[in-house]
């Protein structure tokens, strides 16, 4: 049997059940028997029609039919043609049968909602496509319900599940809202369109068998009918599947369906947050202190050099700052605030100017002895620490500054902390002169670490559906946070702190606050797990990544989603925004990293070169050059803005011949005879069992698929007799301005500091 009668049949099958059931009843009318028998004769007509000998002979019997011979079209006389069409097929004969019997106004939203309910528990290979046909059908049932004249359910349907649909086909939901009559829906062009054509659904062959099944063996046959008369499914052979709703979506010829562009034109605040009016006096009041007090020795110098910085960043914080009104709402400032300004202040003039002719140094930090089980890093911004979370369910940190790292003693209480001076509480710590500890209280691996601006917090999550947050005064977890439903993969503070976000294989993202313990905002949308997670500098974003291919922008304070990227083909597992909050750049198992104007939410540049999954992305603080980590092991350096200027200065035209000669030179491949970075720092620690190896993390089946591209990397990538890799070839983009190559070390995390400085972190892989 082909597709088309495994539909036929599948319809007839329901159909009968749901006859049969409806003629049982007590109390039915004689009216009804009588048309009851009719359709039971249009099934075993079908049923002849194809030669089911023994299921006509079973449903002769059961219904005690006659054996008098009746065509389809001898029947399409005793219905009511003007209702159902002159059509005398089976499964339209059928359908209306079926939903003249239900007499359910409630029927559609149960259907509908069923559907929706499996097709987000289905395989995430099949959910594009299956997504793609529930919007023509989530149209008509919502038009054959005003034309039934249930107003009020149509609309309860559709304030229920029109937000499902309202990124891809906006437009159109905004029409169909404002219909409230069987009379408007007459009228209106759109709803005719939708009647008067079939819409067209791209699917592969299994994906369409399963919409099917379901359906059948649900008794859907409300959608069945749907699906026979309005969609015209195209199914595709191969093996490949389909990537995107959007490849998915076909529609109604000369109908607009990709409305993405409509949706990503909601109006943003993409500006710096605004300065709080008691930092900004307490710096410059304490600048001009300083700067009096020392007079014209070097202190006073560059004190005045200072106020000066700090003159031009009050003005551009003015000019492009986000409207009060809409910044997020912080706690009151502190004085580590003020500190952490003019700490901001010296970096700033310190600062190196980069760009495609003026590279960053890199600081790589190799761990070794991980024993592959080193799932995440990260630094924080004062280069004072590195974390490790790794799959035995602890946290490891280091004092890059070589200095111990010295919690309480078990004996001195917080009270007593809090009331004591200075000198007393150094007393209280621990007499250690270790420069490593670990944090233990998860109970499985650990996913995802990040460090607040001030290096006061370290926020980690793990498989145990947990977050927490953990004092590097006192190196205590501090706060459990509880809410997601599955692992909890990746997780990231506020450029301010208190805020910070988390994403899981729950498909959400949430929005925390260090003084809750429950979620304030829950961002639901993606249609696979959420990956990554990042605030926009101003913090009134946040951005996500998924392994449903596509990245989203959530405005914080309303918890609903304003920009959608898609384009990538493969999971998302890193993304990363510019200083200025103008661009963003994700990556993940497809290779490339994309890099998208913020504003329109359009792609500006595709940058292709990596033979691995990208791991972490880093912006200069210009915004000019993006750095990315990646499983192939190396480091690459990327011009975002691409100027004409650049591109002809003497040392961008020196690598770019260089990397001529390269490619024309058959098979030869460069060889990584260490880390091709300014500097490095090896961490040894043979005690540990744990480690990072190709895949970013392990110990979880749904994070393994996420990172299952290291793996292809390593496939792609060997070593020959003596040591030297072999990779093949991958087309480079013209953007990429140096490639720098680890030592068996995949790339975690980079961090790009405030003074230019890249830092990135992985562990030693042992081959």
């Amino acid at each position: 049997m082909d597709a088309s009668d495994r539909h036929n049949a599948a319809q007839s099958t329901s159909a009968a059940g749901a006859g049969a059931g409806s003629g049982n009843g007590s109390g039915s009318s004689g009216g009804r028997q009588a048309s009851q028998k009719k359709v039971e004769k249009v099934v075993l007509q079908f049923l002849k029609s194809k030669g089911y000998k023994d299921a006509e002979k079973a449903l002769r019997e059961n219904a005690r039919l006659d054996d008098a011979e009746t065509t389809l079209g001898d029947l399409a006389n005793v219905f009511p043609g003007n209702e159902v069409g002159s059509d005398a097929s089976v499964p339209n004969w059928i359908m209306f049968y079926n939903e003249a019997e239900e007499g359910n106004p409630d029927a559609y939203s149960q259907s509908y909602r069923e559907l929706r309910r499996w097709i987000d528990s289905s395989l995430d290979v099949y959910k594009h496509e299956l997504y793609a046909a529930s919007y023509p059908i989530f149209v008509h049932s919502y038009v054959d319900l005003l034309m039934r004249g249930l107003g009020e359910k149509a609309e309860e349907f559709m304030a229920l599940y029109s937000r499902d649909h309202v990124v891809n086909h906006g437009k159109d939901i905004g029409v169909l809202a404002t219909l409230k009559t069987a009379g408007h829906a007459e009228e209106n062009s759109l709803t005719r369109l939708f009647r008067e054509n079939k819409y067209g659904v791209r699917m592969t062959r299994v994906g369409f068998e399963l919409l099917l099944s379901f359906l059948q063996d649900h008794n859907h046959t409300l959608l069945m009918r749907t699906v026979n008369q309005h969609l015209n499914i195209r199914t595709v052979d191969g093996t490949e599947p389909i990537s995107s709703e959007l490849e998915a979506d076909v529609g109604i010829t000369g109908h607009t369906q990709n409305q993405l562009d409509q949706f990503n034109g909601q109006d943003v605040f993409l500006g710096s947050a605004p300065m709080d009016a008691y930092v900004r006096d307490e710096v410059e009041r304490t600048l001009q202190s300083e700067a009096g007090r020392r007079g014209k020795d070097a202190a006073g110098a560059e004190a005045s050099a200072l106020l000066d910085a700090f003159a031009k960043v009050k003005q551009e914080n003015a000019a492009g700052a986000v409207p009060a009104r809409e910044a997020m709402p912080m706690p009151p400032p502190h004085g580590a605030e003020v500190e952490h300004q003019i700490a901001s202040l010296k970096a700033l003039r310190k600062r190196i100017a980069l760009g495609p002719a003026a590279l960053p140094s890199i600081c790589m930090y190799t761990l070794h002895n991980t024993n592959s089980a080193m799932n995440c890093a990260a630094v924080s911004e004062d280069l004072s620490l590195l974390a490790g979370g790794f799959s035995e369910s602890y946290i490891k940190i280091w004092s890059l500054k070589r200095e111990p790292l010295r919690g309480f003693q078990s004996g001195l209480a917080a009270a007593t902390a809090a009331a004591s001076t200075e000198e007393d509480i150094e007393a209280g710590r621990e007499k250690t002169a270790d420069d490593h500890r670990k944090l233990v209280a998860h109970s499985g691996p650990v996913f995802g670490l990040d460090i607040s601006y001030d290096s006061r917090y370290l926020v980690s999550c793990s498989e145990d559906k947990t977050a927490r947050l953990w004092s590097l005064d006192t190196y205590t977890n501090v706060v459990c946070y509880k809410g997601h439903n599955y692992p909890v993969w990746d997780v990231a503070f506020a450029p301010q702190g208190f805020y910070f976000a988390t994403a899981s294989h729950d498909r959400t993202a949430r929005l925390w606050s260090c003084d809750h313990i429950y979620a304030l905002r829950i961002f639901a949308g993606h249609l696979s797990d959420v990956n990554c997670v990042r605030f926009h500098p101003n913090s009134k974003y946040v951005v996500t990544g998924s392994s449903d291919k596509s990245v989203r922008l959530w405005d914080v304070q309303r918890g609903s989603c304003v920009r959608v990227f898609t384009g990538h083909t493969g999971s998302v597992d890193t993304v990363a925004i510019s200083p200025d909050g103008r661009i963003m750049a994700s990556a993940g198992e497809d290779q490339t990293v994309n890099v998208w104007d913020l504003g329109s939410g359009r792609c500006m540049d595709t940058l292709a070169g990596h033979a691995g999954s990208v791991y972490s992305l880093a912006f200069s603080q210009e915004g000019t050059l993006l750095l990315s980590g990646s499983a192939d092991e190396t480091v690459r350096a990327w011009d975002i803005k691409r100027s004409s200027s650049a591109s002809d200065h003497p040392i961008i035209a020196q690598r770019r011949e260089e990397r001529r000669q390269q490619e024309a030179q058959a098979g030869a491949q460069p060889a990584a005879s260490g880390a091709d970075a300014s500097s490095a720092m090896d961490v040894d620690n043979p005690d540990d069992g744990a480690s990072a190896s190709g895949a970013k993390a392990s110990g979880s089946s749904a994070k393994a698929n996420g990172q299952a591209a290291a793996g292809g990397a390593s496939d792609s990538k060997k070593r020959d007799a003596a040591g030297v890799w072999k990779s093949r070839r991958v087309a480079e983009s013209d953007s990429l301005l140096k490639t720098w190559r680890t030592k068996s070390t995949p790339v975690y995390s980079i961090l790009m500091t405030k003074r230019n400085l890249a830092v990135a972190t992985g562990a030693f892989t042992v081959e």
